[in-house]
Parts: structure tokens; sequence; C-alpha cells
């Protein structure tokens, strides 16, 4: 068999030499693009591919029925429309802010008051200002008569919201302000009835033929036998059309409802919002108008609304406005639009629109989010669907030239031996129903042969597979990630939080010149150091303390790092509120992956300026030149107390610790810019810092990583850590996780610092990349770096990332993985699936469901070539010797309902098994149809065919049936054959749910809908055989002949399974001389 077609491809495509996964090993950019190749069916990366390039597969394959076939890949017409309708809403909004600045611009500064009237507020029942106030200020970026409003303060009294303690947090409250100003949600498009999904599969073109034949044969059979006998050919026909129709239709709208259930979660972000004085996390959907929202790098601004307060904080508008310019935001430019990213710095917000009323709101509600996409294997299926088609056309074309010729030359019989058409005697009306009949078993030959369901069971099994994983704590974004997964070869994983459990304590202090024990003992700390160490806990963090009355279960929020050391300094005697209101932030420089740290310009109630740091140990350290000793002396930080406080470091690491350094400097009020600009591009000044504290915060391993982690080294998926800690921290938890064998294995290149590999070329950071195991103090540019390289090498990369800057990774990877709870929105756009608890024992979960979907269609791609080859041979031999089917019109519907839509629904929701893991990972330019499919589906073909054959030709004799009436002998046959042919497919789908085992019945109890859909095929064919006789030309047949057509797909399924465990065997052991070799 052609090695092309294997592939889910023509037959002419040649592999490229040294192609492991993802392209030629020569390969350099890192880009691996398609399009060069010869076969438009060769897509191994559907994620960016260009549009041409899907355009060209799309017109290559064979389809019967477009709008079902096309229906959950791209649609590159409503995507342009999309784009057009952007580009319009963006020119609108442009245009809208370019004549309120012109206009502005016209107007003399002095003369600015006495032109502008002051604005009139309209109550809006409860509140002062109206929605259509607000939207106006908004919208046109109106600095102007927002001053005249008296600020984002004056705002905030017309809206009755308290700036620094937000809304109150009680329904009547909220629910008064969405009746006022609506609620932060938009009109969504209604998605497709049922109707409409019945209308798409009534387009498939051979079952248009089949209807017209069928209303031809009504009409002819009406006329020619009378309507009480004459209905029955062309009813039957009409009837089984219909009813492939409405289960088609069925199964296509449950699946539509899997993903609008589906695309409606990836809707729903969660985010903080300050009500009541404490931080509480909603649905994006919950914020009211008046809300108080903390942003920070990476969130998306989740409503309109005005900047109370920001440090650095600059916003990425490309999605509103097109233009990929950071936007700076400060008192001059405060206008926050829904929808925009945080892209760098932190700040507060006061929302002043919602949903329908915000540009945002107007643009989702006017677009259809969700055009879908194509996967690569669905890509390649069409490929396997168009050769087949080609065949079953020619096969088809066959059968009904020779069944025409045979036919009207006068060779064809009745069953009673008499000949149906005799030249000038017979009528026009019975030679052309004759002749309709033919054509009907034509159309049905092709109706059977073009898979037009096979493309359709990957989006089957993605959309079972993407419900499924929810539960296991997975939402995936992209569809083609699903698949892709199981072709992983190399994971690399963050450390904090999806290898540990992200719940940090503070469990050794150094300070003072000496270790604090236990870390929280106040009384070992001067006066002096403990008030420095609590103002720069409380002023430099982004968490913050909510103690409600009565002073019990204080809240800590922020991020876990943030909320270890706000637990440690609240164990000091920290009174957070207070601490904050003692001095005023001046400027911030958030924390900073590159730098590693993050620090804070404040002024204290004696006009002092104090600036805080706070970052990795090792680096801050670095930046130390002093120290406050237990006598609250200012002390030179020599060689020996380095020395000290290095190697409290190493050890803490070595204890696989987080270290974090708290240093401060004081610094010359002069010295500060005094202007907002002048602040905005101020870099803090890092040297010369005093250093108040080293603390070394524990978070242990997850439960159950380390079993985790030697799963996917057994199923051949390489882990590797990548983290932004200290490389022997990092060290001491690779170990701990499995992996790194043992501390002996941690050498380099085995564990590397993030400096020395970017330091690398591109040909030297190729070479070590899949040795690296582990990288310590890497930037989210080193993670981009090395899963570059890795790809480069050939293999397929998944990528965990939380943070903004791991979006081009994320981007860059064949699966990126975000994480639910740290991941920013950032992060969470750039990724393919979204891990919901930021587990990795949840990431290999998502591994066995990739595999699982590959694996499915390949159960599901060996039952349906049996029967197309089985079917097509039957009816081709048959036709040609005997100018009769032995499978009529009727029959072959009901087959093609059982192979295409209920096959599917059976093999394609198969779940995932540990067995799957015990295998190597699927290479994506492996053969769909292995060698092992092909002997399993010839042979059992062949077996099928032979008995059934002659059964079709000796089956009278073989029967007994010698005795009978001829007519009623050879319908008895016939329908022997039919029974026996519908029974192997059943026994066909236990052999092919278990293709390499040969238990295949294990399991198969706890798949409800397996055990569902065959109990409904055996059911509904002994109705067809006892009682819809006169429908599907069938006789009743007795227990014997029951018994018969059973032991025919019995006898087959041993056999095969039989051979597939002795065939797996030898696959196996071969595989094992593969991995000594």
């Amino acid at each position: 068999m052609s090695n092309g077609f294997a592939n889910g491809s023509s037959p002419r495509r040649r592999r490229p030499e040294n192609d492991i996964e993802a392209g030629h090993a020569s390969n350099r950019s890192g880009k691996f693009d398609d399009a060069d190749l010869d076969d438009p069916f060769d897509i191994t990366r559907t994620k960016n591919a260009s549009v041409e390039r899907l355009r060209r597969w799309r017109q290559a394959a064979l389809v019967l029925n477009a709008s079902r076939r096309f229906r959950y890949t791209l649609d590159l017409k409503k995507e342009e429309e999309k784009k057009q309708i952007l580009r319009k809403i963006r020119a609108h909004a442009q245009a809208i802010r370019a004549s309120y600045l012109f206009k502005a611009a016209a107007v003399p500064v002095g003369q600015v008051n006495e032109t502008i009237k002051p604005p009139s507020t309209t109550s809006t029942g409860e509140f002062p200002i109206g929605q259509e106030q607000l939207a106006s200020i908004s919208r046109d970026h109106d600095t102007t008569a927002l001053q005249q409003y008296g600020g984002v303060a004056g705002i905030s009294n017309l809206l009755k919201t308290d700036l620094e303690k937000g809304v109150l947090d009680d329904d009547t409250e909220l629910l008064k302000r969405r009746n006022a100003f609506g609620s932060n949600n938009y009109p969504r498009k209604k998605g497709r009835n049922f109707l409409m999904f019945l209308w798409d599969a009534c387009k498939d073109l051979t079952l248009i033929i089949l209807i017209v034949a069928a209303a031809a044969s009504l009409a002819l059979g009406i006329k020619s036998e009378g309507i009480k006998e004459g209905w029955y050919d062309g009813g039957s026909i009409a009837f089984a059309v219909i009813l492939v129709i409405v289960v088609t239709a069925i199964s296509d709208y449950k699946q539509s409802l899997q993903f609008q259930d589906l695309n409606e979660e990836k809707r729903n972000i969660h985010l903080e919002v300050v009500r009541g004085g404490r931080r509480v996390e909603i649905s994006i959907y919950d914020i009211v108008v008046g809300d108080v929202i903390p942003l920070n790098i990476g969130n998306q601004v989740p409503a309109d609304g005005i900047l109370i307060i920001g440090h650095s904080l600059s916003i990425d508008e490309s999605s509103m406005t097109g233009e990929s310019k950071i936007v700076h935001k400060d008192s001059k430019d405060p206008f926050l639009m829904s929808g925009c990213k945080v892209a760098d710095g932190s700040g507060t917000m006061l929302v002043t629109g919602v949903g329908i009323n915000t540009e945002w709101g107007l643009l989702m509600a006017s677009i259809s989010e969700d055009t879908g996409e194509e996967t690569p294997l669905q890509v390649r299926l069409n490929g396997v669907a168009t050769f087949i088609g080609i065949v079953g056309l020619s096969v088809a074309a066959i059968v009904l030239i020779v069944l025409l010729a045979r036919y009207f030359s006068g060779h064809t019989k009745n069953p009673d031996g008499s000949v149906p058409f005799k030249a000038g005697k017979t009528k026009v009306g019975d030679a052309i129903d004759g002749a309709i009949k033919i054509v009907t078993v034509a159309v049905t030959i092709v109706v059977v042969a073009v898979p037009e369901g096979l493309p359709l069971a990957v989006t089957l099994t993605l959309a079972y597979s993407m419900r499924k994983m929810m539960a296991d704590k997975a939402l995936v974004r992209r569809l083609s990630a699903c698949e892709t997964m199981g072709s992983a070869t190399t994971i690399c994983s963050d450390k904090t939080g999806t290898l540990t459990m992200n719940q940090m304590t503070v469990v050794e202090a150094y300070a003072g010149g000496k270790k604090i024990d236990p870390p929280h003992n106040k009384s070992e700390l001067s006066p002096m150091l403990h008030s420095l160490l609590i103002e720069g806990v409380a002023q430099n963090t982004n968490g913050s303390v909510y103690v409600p009355e009565g002073g019990n279960d204080v809240e800590v929020s922020g991020s876990p790092t943030e909320k270890a050391i706000l637990h440690w300094a609240l164990k000091l005697g920290m009174n957070f509120a207070a601490a904050r209101s003692e001095s005023s932030i001046i400027h911030v420089f958030p924390f900073n992956s590159e730098k590693k740290r993050g620090g804070v310009a404040i002024q204290t109630t004696n006009s002092d300026v104090h600036i805080h740091w706070k970052g990795a140990a090792e680096i801050v350290l670095a930046c130390c030149t002093a120290y406050v000793d237990a006598t609250e002396q200012l002390v030179e930080l020599d060689e020996e107390k380095m020395t000290f406080y290095k190697k409290a470091i190493e050890d803490m690491a070595s204890d696989s610790l987080r270290c974090v350094a708290i240093a401060y400097r004081p610094y010359e009020k002069e010295s500060v810019p005094t202007s907002e600009e002048q602040l905005a591009h101020w870099s803090l000044p890092e040297d010369n810092l005093v250093l108040l504290a080293i603390v070394g915060i524990k978070d242990p391993c997850r439960p159950g990583v380390k079993d985790a982690v030697q799963l996917c080294q057994k199923a051949g998926v390489k882990v590797k850590m990548v983290t932004g800690d200290n490389v022997k921290t990092a060290k001491a938890i690779a170990v701990e996780c499995g992996i790194l064998a043992s501390i002996a294995d941690a050498t380099e290149p085995n564990i590397i610092e993030g400096k020395t590999f970017r330091a690398l070329s591109d040909a030297q950071r190729e070479e070590i990349a899949e040795q690296i195991s582990v990288m310590g103090r890497s930037s989210p540019n080193d993670k981009l770096l090395l899963v570059q390289a890795l790809r480069r090498k050939g293999h397929v990369v998944a990528v965990t990332g939380d943070g903004t800057n791991d979006a081009p990774a994320l981007h860059e990877a064949d699966i990126g993985l975000a994480m639910g709870i740290q991941g920013t929105e950032v992060a969470k756009e750039s990724s393919d699936i979204i891990i919901l608890d930021d587990n990795f024992a949840s990431v290999v979960k998502v591994v066995r469901w990739g595999r699982s979907v590959y694996a499915n269609i390949q159960k599901f791609i060996q039952f349906q070539l049996t029967v197309n080859v089985a079917a097509l041979i039957i009816n081709v031999v048959a036709a040609v010797s005997s100018g009769d089917v032995p499978l009529n019109a009727v029959q072959l519907l009901w087959v093609n309902l059982i192979m295409d839509t209920l096959g599917a629904l059976a093999l394609a929701t198969e779940p995932p098994t540990d067995h799957l893991m015990d295998r190597p990972p699927v290479g994506r330019r492996e053969p769909l149809i292995t060698n092992i499919m092909w002997r399993n589906l010839l042979i059992q073909a062949m077996y099928q065919v032979s008995v059934l054959l002659v059964l079709n030709f000796r089956g009278v004799s073989i029967l007994g049936l010698g005795h009978e009436k001829h007519d009623h002998a050879i319908k008895v046959k016939n329908t022997l054959i039919f029974n026996a042919f519908v029974f192997s497919q059943v026994f066909n789908e236990f052999n092919a749910r278990k293709p390499d085992e040969f238990n295949i019945f294990k399991g198969v109890t706890k798949n409800f809908l397996f055990m569902g859909i065959v109990g409904l095929t055996v059911v509904l064919q002994i109705i067809i055989i006892e009682f819809l006789g006169k429908f599907t030309t069938t006789v009743r047949l007795n227990w014997q002949q029951w018994l018969i057509s059973i032991i025919i797909g019995v006898i087959r399924s041993v056999k095969s399974s039989a051979l597939e465990c002795s065939v797996s065997k030898d696959n196996v052991l071969n595989e094992k001389c593969h991995v000594l070799k």
C-alpha cells in the first residue's frame, strides 16, 4: 500500500530525510512552514499557518458536503469579515478622538474655561451622573470634562465609590449599579439551532441524488404497482436517507453545544477587585460601574475606566487601535479601554463603563469570535478521505457501467430467473425504474466509499476530549494543541507552582548580621531594623492585608511570594494599614523577571526619602555595601560578612528554599524628580544599598509530581525545569521531583545557568539543548531560546508559563501551557491550553489525552476502512459476475450509519488508558495507518469478503435452501449476507477499540456510550430483519441462520484479536531492540 496514503496524503508524497518531528534537521530558522511541500494535505503545524496554505488543502479535498466538512475549520471568509469590522470600529474610535483633539487644539489656552460650559449631571436613579456622560468622557478621552467633574475623585463621589475601599460588597448595592449602568456583558450572536444542522446534513450531494432517485422510484412504483405495494422501494430509500440525515444532525448539534460551553469557559476571566476594603476574586461578568480594580503587568483591562493611581503603568492598546504602540498612562492620559493589556507597571482604576457601553463590548457584539480552526490530523484525514473517495467513485462508476450494460443487454436476471429488460418489449416506465435502481446502488456505494465522516471524527474526539479534560483541570484554547500534545517529546516546565505547591512560608531569616531563629523572633531585631523592615515590606509589595472587624482571620492577598513575606512581617508585628499611612509612595519600579527585583521610593512623615528593594538574594546582595547590626549601626559589608551571607544563601538554596533579600538606601530629596513625566522615566538607584534581611521561603513539591515526571520519562517525554530561581534551589527541587536522578547528575550541561546558555551561539545551544535538564536563573528570553533550539533539533516542545514575558515562548512552542491560577491574561492568550490548577500532574494528563486522540482516530480509521474495503469488493465482484448486488441501497445506508456516525461515536470517545504511556511519542509525520493496521485491516476485510462471497455464490446449497422456492432462497441468502456483514462490523468495533491487545473486552463495561451504541445497533438490526423486511428487501431468519450470522462475526473477532496480539508482541520486541541499539 502507498506510504503517502498511509500518511494521510496523496501517494506521490515523499518524506524528507532526517525528518524526526517538525522538519528537516538542516532547517535552522526555528520556523517550520510546510509551504514548500507539494502535498496540500501535509501540514504538520496549523498554529500560525498562512491563509494561502489553509486554502490550498480545502481546494484539493474531495468533498460531498462542504458546509458540514468545513464546519469546524477556520472560516476564511468570516475571518476576513471580522478583520474588516475591526478596522471599521478602530477607525471610528480614532476619528472621534481626532475630531475632539482638533477641536481642543483650535481653542486658545486662556479661553478654555469660557468656551466649554461646566457639564450638567443627569441623575440616573440613585446616582447624580448618567451612563451617557460617563461613556462620553471615556469614549472621547475628554480630559477637560473629567477635570470639570473634579477629576477621578469627583467622578468617584458621583458614583458613590470610595477610592480606597471600593464599593460595598452587597448584593443590593451591586444590583442597583447594574440597573443604573448595565452589566459587564454583551449580546452574543445566537448559536446555530438544530434545524440549521439538519439543513447542513441535507446538503450532501449523494444524499440529494438518492432522494431524487427515491422520489422517481416512488412515482414509478405507485404508477405500476399501485400505492399499496408500489411505495415500498422508493419509500424505504427515502426513509433511510432521512434517518441518516437526522442522526448526523443530532451528532453534529451535540458537538456544537460542547464547543459553545467550552468557548464560554474561555471567555470567563477571573480577577481581583476591591470591595468593602478587601480584595475579592470575581468573574469579569460581575464587574459593575464604580468598582476599584488593581492592575498588574499582564492583566487585561476588564472594563472602561479612569486611572486612580499608576506606577510606570503602560498599556498595550493594539487590540482596540490596531497600533502596536505601548501607551503610558498617568493623570494627563488616565483613560483605560476595555480589552487592552497591561504591558508594564501597576496601578488601580475606577470602572466607568461596562458591557455594551464600552468600545470593546460593541466590538465583541458585532463579530463572531469563534470561527473554528483545523488541526493537522484533520487536514491529513481530509487527504485520506480524498484518496478513498477517488477510489470509491471509480468503483461506483465501474459498477454503474457494468450493471447498466448487463441490464440493457439482457444479461441481468430476476430472482425467479426472468429477464427484466427485453429490447422493444419492456415498458419505458419499467426500464427507467430498473435503471434508477441501478443508479441508486451506484450512488449508495459512493455514500459508503467516500468517508465524509472521517475528518469529522477528529472533531468528535476532540470535542469529547476537551470536555473531559476540563474535569482533569485543563482548558483547551486551541483544538490543534489537544492532538499535538500526543506528539510532545519535551516539556519545559516552570518550577514554582507547577512542580511545587505554591504554598510559601518563610522558614529561615538572616538579619542584623546573624540568623534569626525562629525567623519571626522580633526580639532579635533592633527597633530601627524592625521599623525599616516593616516599612519596606508594607510599601514594596503589590499584595494587601485586610483585617476584618474584630481583628480575626486576617486575609492576605498577592502572589505566593508576596503573601509569604507579608505573613512573616505580620508575625513580626506589622500593622499593614498603619505602616502604609506613615509614608507615601513617590515612584514604583515593578518586579521585573529580567532584573529579578522590584523597588519603591517613598517619602516618610519626616520628609526623608527611602528607596526599598526586594528580589533574588544573590542579585540584591551584590548591590549592598552595608548592613544594620544589632546596635543600629551601619556596618560595612566586608568580605567576611559577604561570605557569611553568601554561604547562608547557598545553604538555604540547597534545602530547596527560595531566597529573597530585602534592602534599602536613604536618598536625597533634592535629587528626586518633581514632574510626573520625569518621575515616569526615573530609574531608581540600586547601588550602595543597606541589607536589611535575607529570608528563605519554603515551597514544598507537589504530592505525586515525582510519579508524574517518571511517567513522562517512561513515555519517552523529557521533562526540563526552567526557573528564575537560584541554580542550587533548582537543583534541590529537580532531585526531589525526579528530573535529576541524583546530585551527582547536577553538572553542566545537565544543569546550566540562564546567562551561560544565552551567551552561547545558535549552534552551541542546539548542541547542548537536548542534554539540559535544569536551567536556573533564567529569563523568559532564555526559555524562548531553549524552545527554538529544541524545535530546530526536531523536538515537539510543550512549554509552561505564567508571566507576561513568557508569551513569546508560549507562542513559539508547539504547545503553550499557561497557568490558570498564577498566569496573567497575556500569558493565557498566548497559550494553547490553560492548566487550571497549575499542577504538573495535569500537564501529564494532557499528554495522555493527546495520545488518546491519535489512538482513537486510528481505531476509527481501521474500523471504517475495513467496512469500506469489504463492502466495495463484495458489491463489485457480485455486480460484475452476476449483474446483481447482495447489499442493496437501504442496507448500505444502514451500514454507512453504523460505520460513519455511530462508529465514530463509539470509537472516537474511548477514554485514555495508562497503556498509552507505555509507548514513545507519535511522530507528527508518522503514518496514520501503520503496518500493523494494514495487516489487521486487510486480513479482516479479506476474511469477511471471502466468507460473504462464498455465501453469495454458494449460499443456497450451503444453507440447505435448495428445496425452497428460488426467489425466497435468494432473499434468505441475501438477508443472511446482510446480517452477517452487520454483525461482523459489531464485533469489528470491539477489535478496533483494542487493536494491540488480546483481551478486546477489557474495560468495555466502563464505556457506557460504546456499550449503548453496540446494544442499539444490535437491537435495530433485529428489528430490521424481523419486522422491516418490506423496506429493506429482507426476510425473517430462523434461529440457526441468526446463529450462523453471529458465529461469522465472532470467528473473525477471535482470529483478529489473536493476530493483533502476536503482532503487537513482535512490535514491542522490535521497539525494545531499537531502544537498545
